[in-house]
């Protein structure tokens, strides 16, 4: 945004953002237009009170519209941009058939847990040997596939569907000698979701102990993706949120377990390494992520073998390994407290919250940061007075005090270590860990990561209120007449009613824009006007928008205080992003030769009163006439 904005204001850098004077108005004497790089925004403070993306820029610059500017910036970055085909758009049509189908699967596999001898057998597993209460079972949509090769098939065929789809949907496997069977057979299904409750997908564990293996997944498919999944996700994300941490275990039912006994911020990684992508996912509703592993597979020969294992080799790994630099790496990356904590021996989590909650609850407390376990787990049952014994720990242990970003954290950790090795710490300093020694100085010219996972905090943050306007959106765009009753509800608490500026993003205003001239005019219904007048720039966002709101249909009192939430939520964050804004301005202003006394401090006010009356609203019950 700095390139593009330089080619016409002229711009004068401070600290990290820009300050020039606006060139959509005139005005020499006190610089009101800023660009912020981060964020990859601009306002104008002053007459034009105006702001956005770089597609808002190319807009107002140039006199065009979204898709006219979307082709200018795509010529200038040199990318081929796609029209919304024919193809594109079945493309999207397979993904809803699709989904459509693992939701039928999901009431097949329901119907023969619960209707079926065989299925009511696999019942009473689940209630008698498991614990689940009958609600559980329903909650999470548990199943039973039936034994035989081809039941789901015969079944599914007569419904309409083809082979081919239902191959693609991951519930059956295509033979050598050609013809399918049924993938999964004498199991209990777990239905997996993505975060935002569509279905993806299924895992299954056996009933007979004679049949290998014990638990199985769809395979990757168009919609499943486990290394990106975390099964029980949809269900624990609002929970996750609030207590701002996420548990990780290693199985389907310890995580059903453990909601049904009230501990509702757990999900699973489906039998595989934690991986990036599923913290990140995480890592958008908490921060403090805790790892309750399997003894057997967090323990001693899993944790040296994590230390070891060449960090691409557990992309062919089905086991759960932990790999305690690979988890570092992220950690640092996104920011996160990732802590571990180890169970009893012989004992799952399922085992344990069933016995005494708060044991469970002890053992969560008591999670240590990841090289705190490893030296832990390493020096246990070691003769700690051996110098080899020293060696060999600090050899290995020294490596993951290095990959620590945070100059504070490795001194801690290398004190920490020294203490345990009953060492002194100077001693520790000496051993080289690749790159870099234990001061945890980077070699002359490497680019210091610090200021990468700064810049991923903003976008994480950014992101967040993307959503939300992303939310809000698909909500209009499937009930457009909300609107009117959102507006009498802002006007009773006395804020305005819904405009574009609720939204920032470029995409986003438009989409907004039409959805309210389908208010204005009376020749079609709303969402007929929408569909009919939608730019082809916009077509494959708006199509993503049509997606279901969500599992089941809300009361429409629910999706209205959703909605009148979100707005209010939305304007809240624009403040407070402005309020930075304004007062990185006035302090530009008050540095200068030619500065106003007080020139922004009116907005300031104007803002703090504005954000009083949000604030004030979010926290009343909302009333509807």
């Amino acid at each position: 945004i700095v390139d593009l904005v330089s080619e016409t204001v002229k711009l004068r850098r401070s600290g990290k953002n820009y300050t020039g004077f606006c060139p959509f108005h005139s005005n020499t004497r006190t610089p009101a237009f800023a660009v912020f790089q981060d964020s990859g925004t601009w306002r104008c403070f002053g007459e034009c009170n105006e702001g956005g993306d770089v597609f808002k820029f190319v807009m107002k610059k140039e006199g065009v519209d979204f898709g006219e500017a979307l082709k200018l910036l795509a010529k200038r970055a040199g990318v081929a941009l796609e029209a919304f085909s024919p193809a594109r758009k079945e493309e999207s049509e397979q993904v809803d058939r699709l989904r459509h189908l693992l939701e039928e699967a999901l009431i097949f596999y329901r119907s023969h847990l619960l209707q079926s001898p065989a299925g009511q057998e696999a019942n009473r597993y689940l209630i008698e040997k498991r614990g689940l209460t009958a609600q559980s079972i329903e909650a999470f949509g548990i199943g039973y596939a039936p034994e035989g090769w081809e039941v789901l098939i015969n079944h599914f065929i007569s419904k309409g569907y083809t082979n081919e789809e239902l191959s693609q949907a991951g519930l059956t496997v295509e033979k050598d000698s050609g013809g399918y069977y049924d993938r999964f057979r004498n199991r209990i299904l777990f239905p997996v979701r993505d975060a935002s409750g569509h279905m993806a997908g299924f895992g299954a564990r056996v009933l007979n102990p004679q049949d290998m293996p014990k638990f199985i997944n769809s395979p990757q498919t168009i919609l499943f993706d486990k290394s990106r999944l975390l099964y029980g996700l949809d269900q624990a994300h609002k929970v996750i949120r609030e207590k701002n941490q996420a548990v990780i275990v290693e199985g389907y039912l310890d995580v059903v377990v453990l909601h049904q006994e009230g501990f509702k911020n757990v999900v699973s990684p489906m039998g595989t390494a934690l991986t990036e992508a599923q913290m990140r996912q995480v890592k958008r509703y908490a921060r403090q992520i805790v790892m309750a592993l399997d003894p057997d597979a967090a323990g001693i020969k899993a944790t040296l073998r994590g230390l070891e294992v060449a960090r691409e080799s557990l992309d062919h790994s089905d086991d759960v390994v932990f790999d305690a630099r690979g988890l570092i790496h992220h950690e640092s990356r996104l920011q996160a407290d990732l802590r571990v904590c180890t169970l009893p021996e012989g004992m799952d989590p399922d085992d344990i919250v069933r016995q005494n909650h708060e044991q469970w609850q002890t053992i969560l407390a008591s999670a240590k940061p990841i090289i705190t376990h490893v030296m832990q787990t390493l020096s246990q049952g070691e003769d700690l007075d051996d110098p080899k014994i020293k060696s060999q720990i600090a050899n290995q242990v020294i490596p993951l005090i290095g990959d620590v970003p945070n100059a504070v954290e490795r001194d801690a950790y290398r004190q920490q270590l020294a203490r345990l090795l009953r060492v002194d710490e100077r001693s520790l300093t000496g051993i080289r860990i690749g790159s870099q020694t234990q001061t945890g100085r980077r070699k002359r010219g490497e680019p210091q990561e610090e200021s990468t996972r700064d810049l991923d905090s903003k976008t994480l943050a950014q992101d967040s209120t993307q959503g939300l306007e992303r939310h809000c959106l698909q909500v209009l765009m499937q009930k457009p007449e909300l609107i009117f009753k959102v507006n009498r509800i802002l006007q009773s608490s006395n804020l305005n009613e819904i405009t574009m500026d609720d939204f920032q993003v470029a995409l986003h205003q438009q989409i907004a824009q039409l959805v309210m001239l389908s208010l204005d005019q009376d020749d079609m219904e709303p969402i007929g006007f929408i569909q009919e007048k939608m730019p082809e720039a916009l077509s494959e966002f708006a199509q993503e928008l049509t997606l279901p709101l969500s599992k089941k249909e809300l009361p429409l009192e629910k999706v209205i205080e959703d909605l009148f939430r979100t707005v209010l939520l939305l304007r809240k964050a624009r403040i407070d992003t402005l309020l930075e804004q304004l007062k990185y301005l006035q302090g530009e202003d008050d540095q200068s030769a030619d500065s106003e006394a007080g020139h922004f401090s009116p907005r300031i006010i104007e803002m703090i009163r504005m954000r009083g009356k949000i604030d004030l609203a979010l926290n009343k019950p909302v009333l509807f006439n």
